[in-house]
């Protein structure tokens, strides 16, 4: 199964619109949407590491841009949108061991949030819901959010064939690794 996705993905890499597309997933994922934007970074990456960087820093602006969106749905939209998406993702309950997080941490709960599979629209809207200082935040979403996705773009563009090799002899583990950390994500927002 991960086998056929990830060769599809692969080729999908090379498509002139991909880098649009992964923009959309990565703007999408900062405010709604529950795919990270890894499963188009990597393998867009891996297919164009000369272009490292332009994806990275594309799909950084994208987040930071979606986590604007998320920002103003916990802002104005929390009682109708930000409300049911937080329902949705099973953090309803944590939101007030959040507040308490966001109050004794602030900028910490951002950046380490930003930098784990834990969803990013969960600290999208939950910033905005506390009213957590707007352009301060934008600043902490770029920075962890570039952290991120430049840390891939230099470990792939450094070091992609034995990478790229690495993940195709392990595919099924690898794949059943992302898909733990994602539901290990979720789980944890449950958990807050």
């Amino acid at each position: 199964m991960f086998r056929s996705l990830y060769f599809w993905t692969l080729r999908l890499a090379g498509h002139r619109h991909a880098v649009r597309y992964m923009a959309g997933v990565s703007f999408a994922e900062s405010s709604f949407f529950p795919i990270p934007p890894d499963v188009m970074l990597v393998p867009m990456i891996l297919a164009r590491r000369e272009e490292a960087y332009r994806i990275a820093t594309v799909c950084t602006v994208a987040s930071v841009l979606g986590g604007i969106v998320g920002y103003f749905i916990g802002y104005f939209l929390y009682d109708s949108v930000g409300l049911w998406l937080i329902n949705l993702y099973g953090a309803h309950d944590g939101l007030a061991e959040m507040e308490r997080w966001y109050a004794d941490w602030g900028a910490a709960v951002i950046l380490v949030k930003g930098f784990t599979p834990i969803p990013f629209k969960i600290v999208t809207i939950a910033s905005g819901f506390f009213q957590y200082n707007f352009p301060l935040f934008v600043l902490l979403a770029a920075i962890t959010r570039g952290g991120r996705f430049f840390l891939i773009a230099w470990a792939l563009r450094r070091y992609g064939p034995p990478v790229q090799d690495f993940i195709e002899r392990r595919l099924n583990l690898i794949g059943a690794g992302l898909l733990v950390a994602l539901i290990g994500g979720f789980a944890a927002i449950r958990l807050i």
